[in-house]
């Protein structure tokens, strides 16, 4: 196939490196989608303490001395198929603990890390490196935010430049004071470039200075311009309103597939049977026995992801003969709310609290439901994953999942077209209605077969993504 261009990716993580998140999986994800169509991309992450030793004997690239008390140095080496330039610099990212935080939790110089990443990000797209030289930088949340910002404040030299959000709520502050230890512009510090309430935000930086802003949903893309949404930064979005897309994540469809999937009991839309023996299997391994339908959820435990509503909602659900299973942690007092439900509920309600990879398989193969109750959700995976696995998606119409999962109204029933239940507001009375909604629909076989079906023929892999992607940067050609 032809090459159409070059990318830098710069971010904080990278399947199969490092993962925190969802950004993880996109980040890893991409490279591999966009050489299907003729884009050569190669990611810049920090050579965490985990990830040295894998990149010791790889060839260096680029050294970059004064890197905020230290020298920087880019190795380069392939992964999984994704080409990957890791930043050693010892003093900055060699530590115990995650990338942003360790024992006594997040690093107090997270700002100059990640500005160093960037720093380092936006000299190896200016200059080149080992006869490459990308056509375009995209950078990926706050911590590669910096990176369009040096870029402009420093010349471009024609590469153009995309931020991507994937989570607005996270956005780099640093005080005022650090504008020039930044290396940042004093002549851009006011309220329509570098200042953010009186104080810097790296992903605002980028914001501001990016040629393309993206977000993971078109719906996610609408709703940061509105103040419940956009968390302060809504005002940046109206204002570069004619740059500002959304383009859906996708899931890998060759790990998350019910036909192939090594942790579970197969199956396909073609034949169910391994999808009730995963059900039955599902139900043993959490001591559970549900007449009706099985929901689960597998989610960090937090406001955000809506769990403080599960306890006002699933007493009525119990009643009417569903149950529930439930993997994740997070905030102690949610925690201890799902623990009360387990024992107010055994044999109704399972729970694991932390995670577990293979496990989260399991759940989706067994389960008849999950329920992902979000007040707001950029893109969301995990219903994904329900519809690859025909686990019903019940979701609040907020973000990417408004735009990945298609109601069961009763204009698309008559359509023939749904694939879940969506409910709006994020509230616990919508949620209790989703709820009934999904025992009904769950008592008619006939149509709970036909939506389970729909759900598992819904693509959502990155095929139609990463030509959304390769588009977005052959628009910034010349």
């Amino acid at each position: 196939m032809k090459m159409q261009g070059r990318v830098l990716s710069v971010a904080s993580e990278c399947v199969p490196l490092i993962k925190t998140g969802g950004l993880a999986d996109v980040v890893g994800a991409l490279p591999g989608a966009l050489a299907g169509v003729g884009w050569d991309m190669r990611v810049l992450m920090p050579a965490y303490r985990a990830l040295r030793a894998l990149a010791a004997d790889w060839p260096e690239v680029w050294r970059e001395d004064g890197l905020w008390g230290g020298v920087g140095v880019v190795r380069m080496g392939v992964v999984a198929g994704i080409t990957v330039l890791l930043l050693d610099a010892p003093h900055l990212f060699d530590r115990e603990g995650g990338p942003y935080s360790g024992p006594q939790g997040d690093w107090e110089d997270n700002a100059q890390r990640f500005a160093a990443l960037s720093w380092v990000a936006a000299r190896m797209a200016r200059e080149g490196f080992g006869g490459w030289r990308p056509d375009v930088l995209h950078a990926h949340d706050w911590q590669g935010g910096l990176a369009p910002a040096y870029l402009a404040y420093g010349g471009a030299a024609g590469v153009k430049t995309v931020i991507t959000i994937h989570n607005i709520a996270f956005q780099g502050w640093a005080a005022a004071s650090m504008l020039g230890e930044l290396r940042l512009p004093a002549s851009e510090f006011h309220p329509g470039a570098l200042e953010y309430y009186g104080g810097l935000s790296s992903l605002k930086a980028g914001m501001v200075t990016a040629d393309r802003i993206t977000t993971v949903s078109p719906t996610y893309a609408a709703e940061l311009a509105r103040a419940e949404y956009g968390m302060g930064l809504q005002g940046v979005i109206t204002a570069r309103a004619d740059v500002v897309s959304g383009i859906l994540n996708g899931v890998d469809t060759g790990v998350w597939s019910p036909e192939t999937d090594g942790d579970v009991l197969n199956y396909s839309v073609k034949s169910m049977k391994g999808k009730a023996a995963a059900r039955a299997a599902l139900c043993a391994e959490f001591g559970l026995d549900v007449p009706g339908p099985l929901a689960i959820v597998v989610s960090r435990m937090t406001d955000q992801k809506g769990i403080d509503l599960i306890p006002m909602v699933l007493p009525d659900f119990i009643a009417a003969g569903g149950g529930l299973a439930i993997l994740g942690s997070g905030d102690p007092a949610l925690e201890a709310a799902m623990r009360g439900l387990h024992q107010r509920f055994p044999g109704r309600v399972g729970l694991r609290v932390g995670y577990d990879e293979a496990l989260s398989h399991r759940m989706f193969a067994g389960a008849d439901a999950v329920l992902v109750p979000s007040r707001f959700e950029p893109c969301g995976l995990t219903q994904m994953y329900g519809l690859r696995y025909g686990a019903l998606p019940v979701v609040a119409a907020v973000g990417g999942l408004a735009d990945t999962v298609i109601h069961a109204s009763p204009a698309a029933m008559a359509a023939g077209v749904a694939t879940g239940i969506t409910f709006h507001p994020t509230d616990a009375i919508a949620f209790a209605q989703a709820l009934r909604q999904l025992v009904q629909l769950y008592g008619d076989q006939k149509g709970w077969g036909q939506v389970q079906k729909n759900a598992m023929k819904h693509p959502v892999g990155w095929e139609t993504s990463a030509a959304a992607y390769a588009a977005l940067y052959q628009g910034l050609l010349p």
